[in-house]
């Protein structure tokens, strides 16, 4: 069966692997629509691969050339792009590469106009998964996860029945500084942060592994997605990226799901579940050759993010919105040389630290919570200079 897909960030990591999936599979997958951000070059080879009608940029300078490019196609720009082709009608299954909280309104719209959607997106459910769970069950749509993670956990659950698991174990790298002390963390560089040492992700996820807030997110994620409580969620760091995450069932028996650190894997299983398809990949996952895999728990005091992230999902209103608005402001402050390695959990805990909790009824009370957590980052990094 032909599906056809709106790919939203189809300029970043997950976005280009998902276009590898859609080539590989030209029988099962039409690219309908997609979006990009700056990366106008990006675009163009997009669209001399893949004959879409309709496209979104982020800058209305950049439509309009675009449009005198491309005078057969809709060009569209912005928030608002992006929103309307997730709103759009004719096509089967929104794929959600964006990064951030940009990502939570187009899910919430795909839902809405009767779409299942592919989320790579880990904010959408990170600051709102009160009001996408409810969305869920109002329009009776999936959500199908495509972090590599809870993609793992997934497919293990396809085994059992619900009441039958005990808990789920995420796996985490640890990141770029896995092997560092904390008190190495004060000069690093961008640079350093950003090579990861089993994953090609984009920067921003790679610098939230490095500090673990990324793993934090996937906790909080898998709450929503699975309806786990959080002290039934554990993480367990493994270098080798080898086992994404396992599940322990209620008789202590443990089933894990392993793959190459390959991203097209989870990508490729949202589009087809519950079948599976051929995936060319140029190395072949071999366990004899990896030989041996190393497992140890998380120390919170040398990743204070993670801990953070378990108290800000069960404090619930508010916080994990400002939770991921300050860490989106102080993320971006370190990559573009503002803002200290640990000045990242610095702002972040800040913020945490001063909200005010509210509850969630609407959108709007996200988008101000957000709001609310960039400015006060931006405020105490002035305060500093």
């Amino acid at each position: 069966m032909m599906k056809s897909i709106v790919l939203l960030g189809a300029s970043g990591s997950i976005g280009t692997q998902t276009l590898d999936v859609i080539n590989q599979h030209p029988d099962r997958f039409e690219l309908k629509a997609f979006g990009v951000g700056k990366n106008i070059q990006k675009c163009r080879e997009i669209l001399s691969r893949f004959d879409v009608p309709v496209f979104a940029v982020e800058r209305q300078e950049d439509a309009v050339l675009l449009q005198e490019e491309y005078p057969g196609k809709t060009v569209l720009w912005g928030k608002t792009g992006l929103d309307t082709l997730a709103a759009s009608e004719d096509y089967d299954v929104l794929v959600n590469a964006l990064v951030g909280f940009a990502g939570f309104v187009p899910t919430l719209m795909a839902l809405y106009s009767g779409h299942d959607v592919a989320l790579a997106n880990k904010e959408t459910l990170v600051v709102g998964g009160e009001l996408i769970n409810k969305a869920l069950k109002e329009t009776g749509r999936q959500l199908l996860p495509i972090d590599s993670e809870h993609s793992a956990v997934f497919q293990c659950l396809q085994t059992s029945r619900p009441e039958e698991v005990s808990r789920l174990i995420i796996t985490a790298s640890g990141g770029s500084f896995r092997n560092r002390k904390r008190e190495d963390l004060r000069n690093v560089t961008v640079a350093e942060a950003l090579a990861h040492p089993n994953w090609n992700m984009g920067a921003k996820i790679t610098i939230d592994s490095a500090t673990m807030m990324n793993k934090g997110f996937e906790v909080m994620e898998a709450h929503w997605l699975f309806h786990m409580p959080y002290e039934r969620i554990d993480v367990l760091m493994h270098d080798e990226s080898v086992i994404h995450s396992m599940v322990e069932f209620r008789d202590h028996s443990v089933i894990a799901q392993l793959g190459s650190p390959d991203m097209r894997l989870p990508i490729q299983y949202a589009l087809t579940w519950p079948e599976r398809l051929d995936l060319h990949q140029d190395k072949v996952f071999d366990l004899a050759e990896i030989g041996t895999l190393h497992f140890h728990r998380p120390d919170t005091e040398r990743f204070p993010l993670l801990a953070l992230a378990y108290e800000a999902g069960r404090r619930g209103g508010t916080l994990p919105a400002v939770l991921n608005g300050a860490n989106e402001e102080a993320n971006l402050a370190f990559r573009e040389g503002r803002l200290s390695f640990l000045g990242i959990e610095e702002m972040i805990q800040r913020a945490c630290a001063a909200h005010d909790i509210k509850e969630v009824t609407c959108t709007e009370d996200l988008a101000e919570a957000d709001r609310w957590a960039r400015e006060y980052v931006r405020k105490e990094m002035k305060g500093r200079i």
